[in-house]
């Protein structure tokens, strides 16, 4: 299966409660963390929701 990684690049300070749940979900709970993810709907419906506050590559 496809793999991305996902790199926290804004703090979530100021981001709403859902947000923030969101991001510990995907297991960022550090500014500069990176996560290596296999891809799925569910996955790629909650990088959307704080893009503004990710960056996603997609994994080697």
């Amino acid at each position: 299966m496809a793999k991305i990684r996902i790199t926290q690049t804004r703090s979530r300070i100021g981001s709403t409660a859902r947000q923030k749940r969101t991001l510990d979900a995907l297991g960022l709970r550090k500014m500069n963390k990176t996560v290596e993810i296999e891809v799925s709907p569910q996955v790629l419906g909650m990088v959307n929701k704080v893009k503004h506050l990710v960056k996603v590559e997609e994994s080697k």
